[in-house]
């Protein structure tokens, strides 16, 4: 028998995390500076949600066909590649806003160029953590990566606003310079070309290979259907992605409205980073009190409960407070969820599957900052947060009156274990 090497002892594994988690700052970095800086040339909290949302907009566009990319293609290039892309892209940027001829279709093309690339990296880097990881260590390494994001956003809003005010351009060419590191890292990283269980198919022509593509996304989107729990937990993630997608614009305009500057905003945003950081931390923990059905509708409520009380009228630093509690919770369903599909999902179809999961999650949420731009140009920001508030809490409620939900436990019952393995073309 091979003895297991320790995660924080696997090369490879934390080669990977810290290309991520250099990327991961990098556009925590501009996610502030970003809105300020369309906020800065045109005034208008809609325009800054359009050009948060083309992003998003573009990645769903590419998300199933790059899933089957990423089942078929060598992952290991491919990964690179696409972060290689989001350094050009983010160099251009930087770019313009240096000359000071950026324009806001510009602003939305390079968004939509970032989120094509990102459609690859976020499928590649699930794959990446299955070829590497042993299945006792899933927890670990996704408790891992929720740190890492979760630290970015504690560091990255406040230094993103710092760096604003030092310069317009100076947080987007930092952030070139860390997609530049974290594709140096995956490079050393040497993730798996292909999955180990892949069979060999024979080439097939260009016809033959479309409707291919076509099947194979089906067929993860079956896989799916048959799951009941994991269904509705998609579902009820898609909700949350909306609505906690569209507070951030008016939370932006809540710290102006009452007089913080870039510096006070970034600090406040920190305290996302805080409270996911804790989270990560404490996901074992947390993931253990409720099994997953019942914890997706906990934290939708704690969500919705937290930027309801961003709107309390005590000061520009009070809405930190309830950010903190925003996250807090949210690691724990995001480990318990991602274990839950490494362990279930079979890996030559773990590219289609994230594809899938992933804009299930996402479909709604390019309407997140378009719907946060103009509830907070109508409203104003307490209005805004309040509103949204309400509304995820009644999502919470639907949530919580599903059977599926209610007894959804991760596990897949032996009569189904037969039909998971995909089919050969």
């Amino acid at each position: 028998m091979t003895d297991i090497v320790p995660l924080r002892k696997n090369a490879r594994f934390q080669l990977l995390w810290v290309g991520s988690a250099v990327s991961e700052l990098g556009s925590e970095l501009t996610r502030l500076a970003m809105p300020l800086l369309v906020l800065a040339l045109t005034g208008s909290p809609g325009l800054a949600g359009v050009v948060a949302g083309a992003r998003t907009v573009a990645s769903l566009a590419v998300q199933i066909p790059a899933g089957v990319w990423v089942d078929r293609w060598d992952r290991r290039r491919t990964l690179i590649t696409a972060q290689g892309l989001q350094a050009v892209v983010s160099a251009l940027l930087t770019a313009l806003v240096i000359t000071g001829h950026v324009q806001v279709w510009q602003f939305v093309t390079l968004a939509a160029l970032d989120g094509l690339c990102a459609a690859f990296v976020g499928p590649l880097q699930d794959t990446a953590i299955r070829g590497i990881v042993p299945p006792g260590q899933l927890h670990t390494a996704y408790a891992q990566e929720e740190a890492r994001t979760h630290a970015a956003g504690l560091i990255g809003p406040p230094l993103g606003g710092l760096l604003y005010g030092l310069g317009r351009a100076v947080p987007f060419l930092v952030d070139t310079v860390t997609f530049l590191a974290a594709t140096l890292f995956y490079a050393l990283a040497k993730v798996p070309r292909r999955p180990a269980d892949e069979p060999r198919t024979s080439k097939r022509d260009d016809g033959e290979e479309r409707r291919g593509m076509g099947r194979e996304a089906a067929e993860a989107v079956a896989w799916l259907w048959r799951r009941h729990g994991l269904r509705e937990a998609a579902a009820a993630v898609m909700v949350l992605n909306l609505l906690g997608g569209a507070f951030l614009i008016p939370l932006i305009v809540l710290v102006g409205e009452r007089g913080g500057d870039a510096r006070v905003t970034g600090t406040v945003l920190a305290g996302l980073g805080i409270g996911g950081l804790a989270g990560a931390l404490l996901s074992g923990r947390i993931s253990r009190l409720l099994p997953p059905g019942r914890l997706v509708s906990a934290v939708v409520a704690v969500f919705g409960a937290a930027v309801a009380a961003t709107a309390l009228p005590w000061g520009k630093w009070w809405p930190m407070v309830p950010l903190v509690f925003i996250t807090l919770s949210t690691p724990s369903l995001n480990v318990v969820l991602n274990v839950v599909i490494a362990r279930m999902v079979p890996e030559t179809m773990l590219g289609r599957m994230g594809a899938v999961l992933s804009m299930s999650g996402m479909a709604l949420k390019p309407l997140g900052p378009v719907l946060g731009g103009t509830l907070a140009a109508a409203l104003g920001g307490a209005a805004s947060l309040v509103v949204l508030g309400g509304l995820l809490g009644l999502a919470a409620a639907v949530a919580a009156l599903s059977p599926q939900l209610r007894h959804f436990t991760g596990e897949i019952p032996a009569a189904e274990a037969d039909g998971m393995a995909p089919r050969a073309g």
